[in-house]
C-alpha cells in the first residue's frame, strides 16, 4: 500500500484545511516545490496535489505551481481541483501529470467523466467525497443527495483507475479514518481504492492497509506536516505489515 503525500495549493502555498473549510487554513510552505522534493527525498513515488481554489472555483489556479512541482520532482503526481473540461484535462496530462481527479464533474457531467475515460484510460482517478454517506461537490461547498456507493455502482463500466474516498467529516482533524465507511467503500467498488482523510498514526494506516488488496493507498496531509507521522518511518512499517501478513496466509 503506498504512502501518499498530499500537497494542497491556495493562492500558490501549501496549506491545509479542517473539513475543507476555505477559512480555516494553516500554511505550511509558501515553496511548493521544496516541498514535493521534499516527499521525494523521503521515498514518496507518489504525490497527491489539490488546486482549493480551483475545486471551488471551477477551473485551474494554480496550474503554474503545479507545472513547477512537476519540473522538479521525478515522482509521479496526480492532480485535483477545478477539472471539469477536456481541455483542462488534456492540459494537466500533457504537461507531465500521471493521473487527474475527477469529483464535481462526475456528479454533474456524466458525458464529460465517460468521454474523459475512453481517451485516458486509467489516467482518471474518482474523487468520491462523502458526507454523511453523501457525495459532496464544488470543493466540499454542496452536498447531494447521491450516495457515494450508489455513484460506484452507476460508474463501473468507465476505465476510472482507482477511486480516492474520502469522508470530510475526519479530513484535517487527526482523529483517524472512517474504517467502516472505507470497508463499504471496498466491498462494492469494481476500482482500486485510496483512503484519504483522517489518517493520523501508524495505526490507522495498518487499519487501512489490513482492509484489503484492493487498497492501493493512503493520502496523507496533516498528520505529516504537524510531525505526527513521520513519512519514512511510515512506508517501512507497512512493508514490515505486508510482510507478516503474507507470512501468516
Amino acid at each position: 500500500m503506498l504512502v501518499i503525500p498530499a500537497i494542497d495549493l491556495k493562492d500558490g502555498r501549501c496549506v491545509r484545511l479542517r473539513q475543507g473549510d476555505m477559512a480555516a487554513e494553516t500554511v505550511y510552505s509558501d515553496d511548493v516545490t521544496d516541498v514535493a522534493r521534499k516527499w521525494q527525498e523521503s521515498g514518496a513515488t507518489l504525490i497527491h496535489v489539490v488546486d482549493l481554489n480551483g475545486a471551488v472555483d471551477g477551473e485551474p489556479k494554480n496550474l503554474r505551481y503545479i507545472q513547477s512541482i512537476v519540473r522538479s520532482v521525478s515522482a509521479s503526481i496526480q492532480v485535483g481541483g477545478g477539472i471539469r473540461s477536456l481541455d483542462t484535462l488534456r492540459q494537466y496530462l500533457n504537461t507531465g501529470i500521471s493521473r487527474v481527479v475527477l469529483g464535481t464533474a462526475a456528479l454533474t457531467n456524466r458525458t464529460f467523466l465517460e468521454e474523459a475515460c475512453r481517451e485516458f484510460p486509467h489516467r482518471v482517478l474518482l474523487g468520491l467525497d462523502a458526507k454523511d454517506g453523501r457525495v459532496a461537490v464544488k470543493g466540499w461547498t454542496a452536498v447531494s443527495e447521491v450516495k457515494a456507493i450508489d455513484l460506484l455502482q452507476e460508474l463501473s463500466d468507465c476505465s476510472i483507475g482507482a477511486v480516492i474516498y474520502t469522508d470530510i467529516a475526519r479530513d484535517g482533524m487527526l482523529n483517524g479514518p472512517n474504517l467502516s465507511a472505507l470497508q463499504q467503500i471496498v466491498e462494492c467498488s469494481p476500482f482500486p481504492v485510496i483512503a484519504s482523510g483522517g489518517i493520523t498514526s501508524l495505526d490507522d494506516l495498518r487499519a487501512v492497509q489490513s482492509l484489503g488488496a484492493q487498497i492501493e493507498g493512503a493520502i496523507v496531509g496533516k498528520a505529516l506536516y504537524d510531525g505526527k507521522l513521520d513519512y519514512q518511518t511510515a512506508i517501512t512499517a507497512l512493508r514490515s505489515h505486508a510482510s507478516a501478513g503474507r507470512h501468516a496466509d
